[in-house]
């Protein structure tokens, strides 16, 4: 098959829903469950891009030892503390209050920065049992299983070749060689719409369709950039966008935020941090 191409023309048939005047509870409330003790600012960096996106009210949840600086550093959000393991992430106990924030929520975006360990899949499971809409990275995606039923609302998850792989107990040579079938066949197994990242990424949904996006710059390819693009993710999905809008948009805003900068900047050499500054502009 041959994807469509992702582009701003192309963005005219997933549209947004519209900018309303209103408190912040009209502009979604969105939870974000990340960070750990090694990796604390990819929360804030998840957070940053939300509100940059359109996001009214938000949440952050993260482990106990990181709660307070991360609360001064993102005065716009609550932050929860919760139980903290040795290993510096989440601890089993935090997966029932974790899944009790996600019913108050419209949107959650998990796993920027959250340690890999036995929480891991007690949180994806618990939270594919919530209403809200949900976008799915790093370390969830390598502890998520296959659903057992359809969500009403699809997952969005956003792996790299190592989570793709694991999402289909494949080796990453087998990704590398196929990215586009393999992100079709997660798709289709996981009733998901999937980012397939690279220097040229695609969009694919669980019936087949597919879409690319080359844009970009070289500069994107740099620590903290993906946890930029989930919170575009999070915020567009708490501001009520379909799943599969919110992605198509959030792959387009990344990527020309980072080309934006590379005219600015240079192609390489802009931060993370800075990325989700672009996204406002480019919203319009």
């Amino acid at each position: 098959m041959t994807p469509k191409p992702l582009d701003r023309a192309a963005l005219g048939d997933y549209p947004l829903p519209p900018i309303i005047d209103g408190g912040k509870e009209s502009k979604g409330r969105l939870l974000i469950i990340a960070g750990s003790r090694d990796v604390p600012g990819a929360a804030l960096l998840t957070a940053t891009a939300a509100m940059r996106a359109g996001a009214g009210k938000l949440r952050i949840a993260t482990v106990a030892s990181v709660a307070a600086p991360l609360g001064v550093a993102m005065p716009e959000a609550m932050v929860l503390g919760l139980p903290e393991d040795d290993d510096g992430g989440f601890a089993a106990a935090a997966v029932q209050p974790l899944a009790r924030q996600a019913v108050e929520a419209d949107a959650v975006v998990a796993g920027p920065g959250v340690r890999r360990n036995g929480a891991c899949g007690l949180l994806g499971r618990a939270l594919l049992e919530s209403n809200a809409a949900l976008a799915f990275d790093v370390a969830l995606l390598k502890s998520l299983r296959q659903p057992d039923h359809e969500r009403r609302v699809p997952p969005v998850l956003l792996p790299n070749t190592d989570e793709l792989a694991a999402l289909l107990d494949a080796n990453e040579d087998t990704v590398e060689r196929d990215s586009l079938g393999s992100g079709l066949r997660a798709a289709d197994l996981y009733r998901s719409v999937v980012l397939i990242k690279g220097v040229t990424s695609h969009v694919v949904t669980p019936d087949g369709q597919a879409w690319t996006y080359d844009g970009g710059a070289p500069g994107l390819g740099v620590s903290g950039s993906g946890d930029v693009l989930a919170g575009i993710v999070g915020g567009l999905l708490a501001r009520g966008a379909e799943p599969l809008n919110a992605l198509l948009w959030a792959v387009w805003l990344h990527g020309e935020a980072g080309a934006a900068l590379a005219k600015r900047i240079g192609p390489i050499g802009f931060l993370a941090r800075e990325i989700a500054d672009e996204v406002p502009r480019l919203l319009l």
